[in-house]
């Protein structure tokens, strides 16, 4: 089609069609409606937009124009990797997103919350090559002589045309802004540090051995034991803590698992690689101040409790054509700009730290209501003192008033 319009309805769920979705894009990828992701299932507008995009002409053959209503939700919704982050970067990197513009908040019969129209296009001219436009129509509105379920509010003919001339003239205001494809794309880094631990051999280790599911499942006979074994097993590794005075804290774990394996096989138990593993977790302590556990080959182990997660803008980084959907986290650019981040907003507070690579992602989302906020700052606190006087006056002249 040329030309395509849709309001389709906001937040409903598309289980009951998911199946033959699911299959479509599993099967036909790129080459059929869904290849670019999914949406979450409590929310299936993102699907008439893929429905759509489906049916725009080639650009030579003079490519199409979309007109879609959507609520907050599509522009920020899931995070990096997911089905809408993944749709939102399909197309913006496509170069398909030409504008987005914000309504007036009761425009609809049935809902007064924000509502957003997106304009895509595969036909930009070219000075909208490579950019997004956003613009704030939320105070454009007047209102309703009487209301219309929650519709409360119109757009007059005049504002329309105003609105449309915001857009068309593609500059800059404070009601328009125009921002580079980049912009709306991040990086989603994960931030690791060390494993520091030291372990000690207390009442507070047996209790939390005691608690792991591991140690439970010892306590149940297995196929081939005679019976009470596993409990029999249980009770050797509780009682292997109190065997001798512990030279608490060890800060090297072989070490104390030498000492306590020595016990436990005393006592005709295997020390198995999950008996180790259970002990470790039972005795081990954060201590920032000790080494950092290492593997085999002398790299430090990450510590899971320590992982963070960092939003690394895109801005400035190219934004080519996306040809090939995969993501370009090991090009020299994106690196580069990790790195930089890493510098400049993580290293000089945890000099530790350092970037897991393989499980970045690339996001992209779209914060509308943040691009065009505006500081107010608060009301001098003399003024507010003041106010506050001249309350509690009127208050006690009232009181006198009603006691009199």
């Amino acid at each position: 089609f040329d030309y395509m319009l849709a309001n389709p309805p906001f937040g409903v769920d598309w289980g009951k069609y998911a199946q033959p979705i699911r299959d479509e894009a599993a099967e036909r990828g790129y080459d059929g409606r869904f290849g670019a992701g999914l949406p979450r299932k409590s929310d299936g507008s993102m699907l008439f937009l893929l429905q759509m995009i489906s049916k725009m002409k080639k650009r030579e053959d003079g490519g199409s124009r979309i007109a879609i209503v959507f609520n907050g939700s599509p522009l920020f919704t899931g995070a990096a990797g997911g089905g809408e982050s993944e749709i939102r970067r399909w197309i913006i990197e496509n170069d398909w997103l030409e504008a987005i513009v914000a309504l007036p908040e009761q425009m609809f019969y049935n809902t007064g919350i924000a509502t957003y129209f997106w304009i895509v296009t595969n036909r930009k001219a070219d000075h909208r090559k490579g950019k997004v436009q956003l613009v704030d129509a939320r105070e454009m509105w007047e209102p309703m002589r009487k209301s219309l379920g929650d519709k409360r509010r119109y757009m007059s003919t005049d504002q329309i045309d105003e609105v449309t001339r915001w857009y068309g003239s593609f500059a800059e205001s404070d009601t328009v802004k125009i921002f580079d494809n980049s912009h709306f794309g991040y990086q989603r880094i994960t931030v690791d540090r060390p494993m520091r631990r030291i372990w000690i051999a207390d009442d507070d280790s047996i209790e939390r051995l005691q608690a792991s599911k591991a140690f439970a499942n010892l306590g149940k006979d297995k196929k081939g034991e005679e019976a009470g074994v596993g409990t029999a097993r249980q009770e050797a590794l509780i009682a292997a803590f109190g065997d001798s005075a512990w030279p608490n804290p060890f800060t090297e774990f072989d070490s104390f698992w030498s000492h306590y394996r020595s016990n436990i096989e005393q006592r005709g138990v295997k020390p198995t690689a999950q008996i180790k593993k259970m002990v470790f977790e039972a005795t081990a302590r954060h201590a920032p101040e000790a080494e950092p556990i290492r593997d085999r080959i002398g790299n430090p182990e990450p510590d899971a409790d320590l992982r963070d997660q960092e939003n690394v803008p895109m801005q400035g980084l190219p934004v080519p054509f996306m040809v090939d959907p995969m993501p370009r986290i090991d090009s020299e650019p994106y690196l580069r700009s990790v790195g930089i981040y890493m510098d400049a907003e993580v290293l000089p507070w945890v000099p530790d730290a350092w970037v897991d690579h393989p499980k970045t992602k690339l996001g992209y989302e779209i914060p509308f209501t943040r691009k065009f906020y505006v500081y107010t700052p608060p009301r001098p606190l003399a003024e507010i003192d003041t106010e506050i006087e001249q309350l509690e006056s009127e208050i006690l002249e009232l009181l006198r008033e009603v006691g009199g």
